[in-house]
């Protein structure tokens, strides 16, 4: 994990989660601005149950904090490399997510603080501010619910399960009408009563 803000250590802070970021040396004075430049790995995955970032892999901040009336601004990108699968045909997927953030995390004393519910705003905690369930946010938001390997994929065929895009062409199986299977059983592969269903 790195950390190029040169500030204080970016593990303090609640639960000593390395997205807490400490937030005195914007002293509160709006307009005061500061870069944050951080790479952090992560213990649990992010994204959706198809795609996401995997467990222990580096997510990218690189961000700007700005003192506001009201808190501080964060606004900047986040990226990290995601894994998952083709909700087709299941194939992996390997790819990259950039997201752009903004959050407001407001003080303690503030209007915004009194008056909005707290699941509605992100809070200055004890001069940090954690960007955790931003980044979590940002992330599920910007993945697909259903990811593909292409617009155009076949997927898996619904009989034997296998993929598609490798069958050999025309790749069928020949069904047989249940009304007619027992009957069949007993005449062979090689009969069928004249009257059955064309193309059971």
């Amino acid at each position: 994990m790195s950390d190029q803000r040169g500030t204080s250590s970016p593990d303090v802070g609640t639960g000593g989660s390395p997205f807490v970021v400490d937030i005195r040396t914007l002293e509160r004075k709006p307009g005061t601005m500061e870069q944050l430049h951080k790479t952090v790995v992560v213990d649990e995955p992010v994204g959706l149950d198809m795609i996401g970032i995997p467990a222990g892999s580096p997510i990218d901040l690189d961000m700007q904090l700005q003192s506001v009336s009201e808190g501080v601004l964060a606004t900047g990108t986040v990226s990290g490399e995601t894994r998952g699968q083709c909700a087709r045909c299941l194939e992996p997927l390997n790819g990259t997510v950039n997201v752009f953030l903004t959050e407001l995390f407001a003080y303690p004393d503030s209007e915004t603080e009194r008056t909005t519910d707290s699941d509605e705003v992100r809070r200055v905690d004890h001069d940090h501010i954690d960007l955790e369930q931003a980044v979590i946010d940002a992330v599920g938001l910007d993945l697909p619910m259903s990811p593909l390997c292409s617009d155009d994929c076949e997927g898996l065929c619904t009989e034997c399960g296998v993929r598609l895009a490798i069958a050999e062409p025309g790749h069928h199986h020949d069904t047989i009408d249940p009304r007619w299977a027992a009957l069949q059983d007993k005449l062979g592969d090689g009969d069928r009563p004249d009257d059955s269903p064309a193309g059971s």
